[in-house]
């Protein structure tokens, strides 16, 4: 079965004011692109080349803007918009006749993941598509996250928000591969008491069903969440740090949609043109010439 990707990027971004005043956070710059570009070049790591993108109605316009229609690197990209933040479970809601009667993946606009062996693990969860699949990330302060337990056999056995005593010490990030039946799960759920669709509601009912795997990303995978001033400058002292070191890029679409095949070695050459007073169009550049 075939698998769709929506990116939610709606949200008031109260925890980047007053940056995030006059424009969504997942436009804001991290090093040397806009957010937003970090997780769709997820998406396109999983092999997905349908992707919605889910909005504020002020800034929809924008990621238009920006994005446009996907052709540009072989993909389709459509646009939805959440009038307001009534949670991230709603994307389903949003995105139901996107969806259609295919699986999908949900990512949140302001994560990032990078690491050598992340391209193999998302393949493989989306390859798994007779049960759903989150992620479980070590950390070292477990009570300031989602929490998630795991059995032996990678299931998923409870999920807490923020415990005083965390059951394990794995955080669960803001990307979830997910069965069609997401849509209709989407729409039993009950509010939490602060009026939102909870992702964590969706999870315990995969997890009562026992079809809901855990993907553990071991040591050699990052993941920032963006959402607030430090991270956001720690994310993009790390992209910077790794590009400046190793002349390459960290989550690029133009370089993941040729890789992937999605486009020619032309193609590429044509989206590097308007970059070219750029190190991003120069290593675009490289990349088609043959050089990297």
């Amino acid at each position: 079965m075939a698998r769709k990707g929506i990116i939610l990027a709606g949200g008031s971004g109260t925890r980047l004011y007053p940056l995030t005043l006059a424009t969504s956070k997942q436009l804001m710059p991290v090093y040397d692109k806009p957010m937003i570009y970090y997780p769709l070049a997820t998406l396109m790591d999983a092999g997905i080349r349908e992707v919605l993108v889910i909005t504020t109605p002020r800034d929809n316009e924008a990621f238009k803007n920006l994005l446009g229609d996907g052709k540009k690197w072989g993909m389709r990209i459509e646009y939805k918009v959440q009038e307001k933040p009534n949670g991230l479970a709603e994307a389903f809601i949003i995105g139901e006749e996107f969806i259609g009667n295919d699986n999908v993946v949900l990512i949140l606009g302001d994560n990032l993941f990078y690491g050598e062996s992340l391209k193999e693990i998302l393949e493989r969860s989306n390859a798994r598509t007779e049960e759903s699949t989150i992620f479980g990330y070590h950390v070292d302060d477990p009570r300031r996250y989602g929490v998630v337990e795991i059995d032996e056999s990678g299931k998923a056995v409870s999920i807490e928000e923020k415990p005083e005593e965390p059951k394990s010490e794995y955080a669960v990030p803001g990307l979830y591969f997910y069965t069609n039946d997401v849509v209709r799960i989407a729409k039993t759920i009950t509010p939490s008491e602060r009026g939102e669709l909870e992702i964590t509601s969706v999870n315990e009912e995969y997890m009562k069903a026992k079809k809901l795997h855990v993907e553990k990303l071991g040591r050699g995978i990052a993941w920032f969440d963006t959402g607030t001033h430090d991270a956001l400058i720690e994310t993009t002292q790390f992209v910077q740090t790794i590009e400046k070191r190793q002349g390459m890029q960290i989550c690029c679409p133009d370089e993941i949609a040729f890789e992937n095949g999605w486009i020619s070695s032309e193609e590429l050459k044509q989206l590097a043109e308007p970059f070219m007073k750029t190190n991003y169009g120069k290593f675009l550049k490289r990349l088609a010439d043959g050089e990297i």
